[in-house]
């Protein structure tokens, strides 16, 4: 017969008495440690904000990859993300970076969230009543939305793990991040599959959108940085100000240092290049299906150049310095390479659009395909290279999530700065070639100008640096992991 004395877990929640309620009692807390120790565990977290923004920014990146964010003409498309880069200009920077330090991540994100779904939502509307003033509000919204998620995203990522796996956990989460994209262009590539329209169809909206409000409701389980079980973060913790003129100081100070300073035009060139890339290469070039399906490799591509950095600036055989050097010298090289095959299918394409072929290039059509859709999958794996490195700086300069948010909120300011400058000259109709030279210009410009602060970059970011940027040195208490509280 079974064994009916054999000792069964005690069930949490349920009355108890006596000694058998205090073993429950021991087994339940050890229970909830478990389940705290996870969900507070950085990598718990670095894989949350990958999966939301796999929802939302993933998933707007592969609508607007597709060219003119799936119509026809793409200056409303154009006009909504010059609202969009304008907003996040005027709020990323000292609006939301200040909040962030103010109420955390997990409400910074329900701030910000839920406009990605109102942008596509307004594109849906677009293609029923040809409302262009309500997808450029919508895109002016998500502009500040959207500089709300990325600060939090910045700042997880950069201060969440150990400074010797900040490479890799930008690779992680560009990979999941790009995903996003990678997924939701082939599910529009199937949608459109069969379409001759050159507008995308009502359903692919709709499961874009499906998939955007699933990613807000993921942002309820992100958790603050004091239950982080990290030294390195609770010391940097630590040394930080919490009134309101403090934090304004800090953000001064940090923005004031020379190293941050040779990072501006890094980051005001971060995405100069999508306007051109997304509407002269890809949405002139080829048909409804093909610009679905470049999408989807130019985000795989970022997934791929976003492993290649991760692992590149986390190799355990050299110093942070000398990855620093490293990865400056990856960029500039295949910098050089890309821009000038860019440049190359430019002159054959300004041919092409002289004699009447606009939007007309088929994957199938080999011969002629093959060269341009490379040349999209290396642009897409440059971009990763970039916003990867640029990444991984700002990490280098302090392991206070507070900080980073002030870095992600400059880097995110004068990135919208360059897009919004790059989209609104797209908007204009500059000619391509024209566009191409700036790009190329401001990329290659912006990494001499970014060199010494690389050059300087120290091998650990010590407490004294981190009190440094309020002007002073302060000890701290040398609690190792476990005896932070979560």
């Amino acid at each position: 017969m079974p064994n009916d004395s054999k000792e069964k877990p005690p069930i949490c929640g349920q009355a108890s008495v006596g000694s058998l309620g205090s073993q429950q009692d021991i087994y339940c807390q050890r229970q909830s440690s478990k389940l705290a120790r996870f969900y507070a565990h950085p990598w718990t977290q670095i894989l949350l904000i990958s999966a939301i923004c796999f929802c939302l920014p993933g998933i707007y990146n592969a609508l607007s990859g597709i060219g003119g964010s799936g119509q026809v003409d793409p200056t409303v498309a154009d006009n909504a993300n010059v609202a969009l880069h304008a907003t996040t200009a005027a709020t990323a920077l000292f609006i939301a970076g200040l909040i962030f330090s103010w109420v955390g991540p997990r409400i910074c994100f329900l701030i910000g969230g839920w406009t990605y779904a109102l942008y596509t939502g307004s594109l849906l509307h677009f293609n029923h009543y040809a409302n262009g003033a309500f997808v450029v509000a919508s895109g002016a919204i998500l502009g500040i939305g959207a500089s709300f998620l990325w600060i939090v995203h910045g700042a997880i990522m950069t201060t969440y793990v150990e400074e010797s796996q900040k490479g890799r956990a930008i690779a992680v989460f560009w990979v999941i991040f790009n995903l996003g994209g990678g997924i939701g262009s082939l599910v529009s590539f199937g949608l459109n599959y069969h379409s001759t329209s050159s507008t995308v169809t009502d359903s692919t909206y709709i499961a874009l959108l499906a998939i955007m409000v699933f990613g807000f409701f993921l942002g309820l389980f992100i958790c603050s940085p004091s239950r982080i079980r990290l030294a390195q973060l609770y010391k940097a913790v630590e040394t930080e100000k919490r009134s309101i003129k403090g934090t304004i100081r800090i953000a001064v100070r940090t923005m004031t240092r020379w190293r941050v300073v040779g990072m501006i035009p890094l980051f005001y060139s971060a995405n100069v290049f999508y306007s051109y890339q997304q509407n002269e290469v890809n949405g002139r070039t080829f048909n409804i299906r093909t610009r679905s399906l470049n999408s989807a490799l130019y985000w795989i591509a970022q997934m791929l150049g976003g492993l290649l950095i991760g692992l590149l600036l986390d190799m355990p055989w050299f110093s942070r310095s000398m990855r620093a050097r490293i990865g400056w010298v990856v960029l500039i090289v295949a910098g050089m390479v890309i821009w000038g095959g860019g440049y190359a299918f430019q002159l054959w394409e300004n041919e092409r659009i002289a004699a009447g072929h606009i939007q007309d290039i088929d994957y199938t059509e080999g011969s002629t395909s093959a060269g341009p859709i490379i040349l999209y999958i290396f642009y897409g794996g440059y971009d990763a290279l970039w916003q990867g490195f640029a990444y991984w700086l700002i990490g280098t300069e302090s392991n206070s999530s507070n900080r980073a948010a002030i870095l992600v909120g400059a880097y995110k300011t004068f990135q919208a700065v360059g897009s919004t400058m790059a989209w609104r000259i797209n908007a204009l109709h500059a000619s391509a070639l024209t566009q191409l030279g700036m790009n190329w210009g401001l990329c290659i410009g912006s990494l001499l100008v970014v060199l010494p602060t690389v050059w300087t970059v120290s091998d650990h970011t010590s407490v004294e640096a981190e009190a440094g940027y309020e002007g002073r040195k302060q000890e701290t208490d040398p609690k190792t992991v476990h005896d932070v509280d979560i």
